[in-house]
């Protein structure tokens, strides 16, 4: 995201594991594929909601996959790159994005598995330069700066040069376990869900309650709209829907001295004397008010996206959400964190859900208003 660039099934046992001096015991996981690695590219975005989709087929007891992501990558900058030129530049163009983004592109453009597309150019996911965003966007202006009357029809056709000798070309149609398919139809055959079966939701007291709005944060280029709902509601809407079998994608601000990958676990502090005694220390309470504020403080920030699979309860009792990353398998969970419930209430952005995990209930609160 901004500033962090961003075995089939793993079911964690519901047995208690050591994270430091906390004793965890897990009261529900659900199904998800293994821990990936994003590497220095900035697409946890991505990884994020393929992980979730992943999930998705697990639950439906469809195959397991392992989908590329640098296919919807590859996508999603040429569609960045034409509302770019259509906007005249007055757009964002830049590796983030949001969870939506994942799921509009499979249905816009299909999907195939990681093994047929896994990224062959110059820049892939482990070997990332930094530069490739850039130079997409210097082209752009370029051309914006070149033509400021007409644009030119084949103004995409070093665009895609470019965009190819990063990331290799994905092939139109392919192979796979015995079958031909093509992204469409590969999409079609395996992933049945549509974005529209899905739901993002946050809390935020700068709109009305029950109503959806666009999300102010910069990488939201392509206008996701999100349900808002009080704090506490949203909690319990997570942990609804974790006991119903779903996850979650998760987009929070990680770039905090709370969040500790390395450690296993995420509490809520803005102290960094509590960095000598963590995680044994008492987290302050989470409200509306303080979340709000740091906000629009720009202290919260959506740094960075992630699947939210189970939850779980220290030796105290005290609920956290396990939740699977994508930086590799870092800390004493193998690339899992254990997310308390004020650092999740405090430093979440949104989360994306699928429908069928929330309550009729709650869905004609958001829906009929």
């Amino acid at each position: 995201m901004t500033r962090i660039l961003c075995v089939v099934t793993f079911i964690m046992a519901a047995t208690a594991v050591i994270a430091q001096t906390k004793t965890f015991s897990v009261v529900k996981n659900n199904a998800a594929t293994p821990v990936k690695n994003q590497g220095h590219s900035g697409t946890c975005w991505c990884f994020s909601s393929t992980a979730m989709t992943e999930s998705e087929l697990l639950l439906s007891n469809k195959p397991a996959l392992d989908l590329s992501e640098t296919f919807t990558v590859y996508n999603l900058y040429i569609d960045k790159a034409t509302k770019y030129i259509r906007r005249r530049g007055n757009t964002r163009f830049a590796e983030g994005g949001l969870g939506q983004d994942m799921l509009n592109a499979v249905a816009a453009y299909g999907a195939m598995p990681q093994e047929i597309y896994p990224g062959a150019g110059r820049d892939t996911i482990m070997n990332h330069d930094y530069k490739m965003a850039d130079i997409l966007k210097a082209y752009l202006d370029s051309v914006l700066d070149a033509n400021p009357d007409t644009i030119p029809d084949n103004w995409k056709d070093r665009f895609l040069q470019i965009l190819q000798s990063y990331l290799g070309t994905p092939p139109s149609e392919f192979d796979y376990a015995g079958k031909h398919y093509t992204p469409q139809s590969f999409a079609a055959a395996f992933i049945s869900e549509k974005p529209s079966d899905f739901i993002g939701l946050t809390s935020f007291t700068h709109h009305p309650f029950y109503t959806s709005f666009v999300m102010e944060v910069p990488d939201n280029y392509n206008s996701n709209a999100y349900y808002n709902l009080p704090l506490d509601e949203l909690v319990n809407t997570v942990k609804q829907c974790i006991e119903k079998g779903y996850t979650i994608t998760w987009d929070a601000d990680v770039s905090n001295i709370g969040f500790r990958q390395r450690k296993g676990i995420a509490m809520w502090t803005m102290n960094a004397n509590d960095s000598a005694v963590f995680p044994n220390f008492t987290e302050p309470s989470f409200t509306q008010s303080i979340r709000q504020d740091l906000f629009d403080k720009q202290v919260t920030q959506d740094d960075h996206l992630m699947q939210i699979t189970g939850i779980a309860k220290d030796e105290t009792g005290k609920e956290y959400f396990i939740v699977k990353n994508s930086w590799g398998e870092i800390g004493p969970y193998k690339g899992y964190i254990y997310v308390s419930i004020p650092y999740f209430a405090i430093n979440t952005i949104s989360v994306v859900v699928n429908k069928k995990a929330l309550s009729n209930d709650e869905l004609n609160k958001l829906v009929m208003n």
